[in-house]
């Protein structure tokens, strides 16, 4: 009832005009105050906090899931549902039961997303290979600490950390976890921030330890030598270039190929693909593997299936009989993701500030923090170890007469007074007088009390050995090399991903492609019919064969395997290879573009020209007299994209292009018979495809601009009379003879 009376009074005044305070103001803010004040306070967040790695290899999201199970006791322990562990988290993690949940799943053991798992799972976690096997909610699933997290958490209780407050300050948290290995390097990690971003490979355990080791006892080692490449969780090969790899150990930028693993079995004629690239899924490859078979690019496969059971991952393809089943793959690694590239980029928040850092740098980076680490710990026990030395010097004071410190005791008549008058007995301080006080009556005997005074040259030594431990990093250094053969004994496992030298993939290396080679003529005609017709074909039959009303337009000598570029009136570039159109003949019409590309309803081919090796610059001529100049390169695509759009400005009709290798004279024509002769090195080259251009011919109001040929190519004979001084400029009224019988144009 009080939510329905303050609305009702609020609709009162809102209905009422002379209620005060009724309109609502925008109030205008600045946007470079609320980048200031609200963006930019964002954007540190989600660096610090949440997307970027430390030097421990973790991100917090990871570290507060870890330090949770840690302390339930799920180190040494049984497991425990994954629920009540993500319940737990929550304590330190308010971002949501589901995303630490999901946290949790890439570092099981079930889910295979790293070289050696944080967590050791039961139950259904998913595939790290999989796009659509979900895993199972966290009331169904079990975990707990994988033995390997001992390592993470050693001596953590011993000040090697520091510690701070939970968001709601009620518990303590582990700023890093002190991991006696290069975690960073051994766990794969990966994400995406606000203007960055970090994705690390994971390395061999083994090597990364031996690594570590070469580089504490001589930092300019050669890193190769014991780092010999990534090590990825699913397997696969990869594909070895000495100069890519020691890129991403120099710079951490780069990228390296992996290709799936995969035999064949003759008896029943078929392909088993069981390790596939880390960056790909066994969904998308398959979607792929439909996709080229019904492009007709893969002709040899019959059938293609997913039998990946709890024994692992296996994609069948069954062949057809007498195809070769390494031509097969060999294709295959060429369209599909079997071989994918693998980026990397090794961002890490350093002291808060994330940095791009190579192999080097990063030991460099963690060896200097595992030190600090080590010396901490070390100080710790130093401290611990003086704390003792200084009772039992009490304790030896008070063996040199036992009968008096028992008079003492027994005299005093308050409890508060005993260790004052210890104190004064005894010329002790107040902790020792504690300590002798506290002592039970069993043992105020001599026997106890010089057992435990033996301690006190023990422990003087090993304060002192302390003491140079904590003044020596060449010791701590020691120390460190010790634990990391410790973790390499304990934990190292063969590598899983296989190198492939230079001399084992040069047959899969070399570009598969069976497109016959040969040369063509390619003729276009002004309605957008195209025709291939081979050398022999032309020569029985030159005259070509045209729709009534429709004439030739564009033509040119190529090779089979070369790639078209054809643009439209819906500022649209479609790309085709010429081996996509059947050879032709003369007397026939052609491929009507329209048709062949898919294009839109009432889309037409406006112009079109051959790829080659993108070189060169594409002119663009616009009715309202602009000429747009942008670089050939602008249409490359990374991927076998077939349509592109925006492929041109759209501010005005396109009249006609042209591709130019070099610069030249050109002569445009507009409406009004005027004539315009200028040098296309007046025009600037553009990357943007959608550029207007710049003012070239300055027009009338009901004219526009109506040609554009290459000068060498009109009938123009004095020249001189149209060139321009300056651009922009309307051009000189045609003369007779200048115009011929018959005027060349491009439509």
């Amino acid at each position: 009832m009080p939510r329905k009376k303050k609305t009702d009074d609020h609709n009162a005044r809102a209905n009422n005009p002379n209620v005060m305070g009724l309109r609502s103001e925008v109030l205008e803010q600045p946007i470079t105050e609320t980048l200031e004040i609200n963006y930019m306070p964002y954007a540190m967040s989600v660096i610090i906090s949440r997307a970027i790695p430390e030097i421990d290899g973790f991100k917090p999201s990871h570290r507060k899931l870890l330090y949770t199970m840690y302390q339930m006791g799920l180190l040494k322990g049984g497991r425990t549902k994954s629920a009540n562990i993500v319940g737990q988290t929550m304590k330190l993690n308010p971002h949501g039961d589901a995303a630490i949940y999901d946290t949790m799943v890439r570092l099981s053991r079930g889910y295979g997303a790293l070289l050696h798992p944080l967590v050791d799972s039961k139950g259904n976690f998913g595939k790290v290979y999989s796009r659509d096997m979900a895993w199972a909610a966290s009331r169904y699933t079990e975990a707990k600490l994988d033995p390997i997290c001992s390592e993470l958490f050693r001596d953590i209780d011993q000040d090697t950390v520091d510690f701070v407050d939970n968001y709601d300050g009620k518990m303590k948290e582990p700023t890093l976890l002190p991991t006696t290995f290069p975690n960073v390097l051994v766990s794969a990690n990966m994400g995406i921030a606000v203007g960055m971003a970090s994705n690390i490979c994971g390395f061999n355990l083994g090597e990364v330890c031996d690594t570590t080791i070469a580089y504490l006892k001589n930092p300019d080692c050669d890193l190769t030598a014991t780092l010999k490449a990534p090590d990825l969780p699913t397997g696969g090969e990869l594909l070895y270039d000495e100069a890519a790899i020691r890129e991403i150990y120099e710079t951490g930028r780069g990228s390296f190929k992996v290709r799936a693993k995969w035999r064949y079995l003759k008896k029943e004629n078929l392909i088993e693909i069981y390790e596939i690239p880390y960056s790909t899924t066994s969904e998308a490859i398959i979607d792929k593997v439909v996709e080229l078979v019904k492009l007709g690019k893969v002709k040899e496969i019959a059938d293609m299936r997913d039998e990946t059971d709890l024994s692992g991952l296996k994609l069948t393809i069954d062949l057809k009989r007498g195809s070769d089943p390494d031509k097969v793959m060999a294709k295959l690694f060429k369209y599909t993701t079997l071989l994918d590239n693998h980026s990397c980029n090794f961002n890490i928040l350093i002291a808060g500030m994330p940095r791009v850092m190579g192999v080097r740098t990063i030991l460099e980076e963690w060896t200097s923090w595992r030190m600090q680490s080590v010396r901490r710990r070390t100080y710790f026990n130093m401290n611990k170890k003086k704390e003792k030395l200084h009772l039992l010097l009490g304790l030896r004071r008070i063996l040199l007469d036992i009968d008096k410190a028992i008079q003492i005791i027994r005299e005093t008549e308050a409890d508060a007074e005993v260790v004052p008058n210890l104190m004064i007995g005894f010329g002790i301080d107040q902790l020792q007088a504690e300590y002798v006080a506290d002592i039970r009556l069993r043992n105020i005997n001599k026997e106890y009390i010089l057992r435990r005074t033996q301690e006190v040259d023990t422990l003087e030594a090993e304060i002192a050995d302390l003491e140079d431990i904590v003044n020596s990093p060449k010791r701590i250094q020691k120390i460190i090399i010790s634990e990391l053969q410790s973790v390499k004994k304990e934990y190292a496992v063969p590598r899983r991903t296989e190198i492939i030298y230079d001399s084992q993939m040069a047959d899969v290396l070399d570009e598969v492609d069976e497109t016959p080679d040969y040369p063509v003529h390619v003729f276009l005609s002004q309605e957008g019919y195209l025709k291939k017709i081979t050398p022999q074909s032309l020569r029985m039959a030159s005259e070509q064969k045209y729709k009534e009303g429709d004439a030739p337009y564009l033509y040119w000598e190529a090779s089979n395997r070369d790639e078209l570029l054809v643009f439209t009136d819906k500022q649209q570039c479609y790309k085709t290879f010429l081996s996509e159109f059947e050879d032709s003949k003369a007397s026939l019409l052609g491929d009507y573009l329209p048709s062949k590309l898919g294009m839109d309803p009432e889309e037409k081919a406006l112009w079109a020209c051959i790829a080659g090796d993108y070189s060169g610059n594409l002119l663009f001529f616009f009715e309202n007299g602009k000429v747009a100049r942008v670089e050939l390169s602008a249409y490359q695509t990374q991927t076998r994209r077939k349509r592109l759009t925006s492929a041109y400005s759209d501010k005005s009709p396109l009249v006609t292009a042209m591709l130019i290798q070099e610069d030249l004279e050109l002569a445009l024509i507009s409406s009004e018979n005027r004539c315009l002769v200028f040098h296309t090195s007046a025009l600037a080259p553009k990357t943007t495809r959608t550029t207007q251009g710049v003012n070239v011919m300055t027009l009338k109001p009901k004219y526009h601009l109506e040609k554009a040929i290459p000068l060498a190519e009109s009938t123009i004979v004095n020249p001189t009379r149209y060139r321009a001084k300056a651009l922009p400029v309307a051009g000189a009224l045609l003369r007779e003879v200048d115009r011929g019988e018959e005027q060349m144009t491009l439509l």
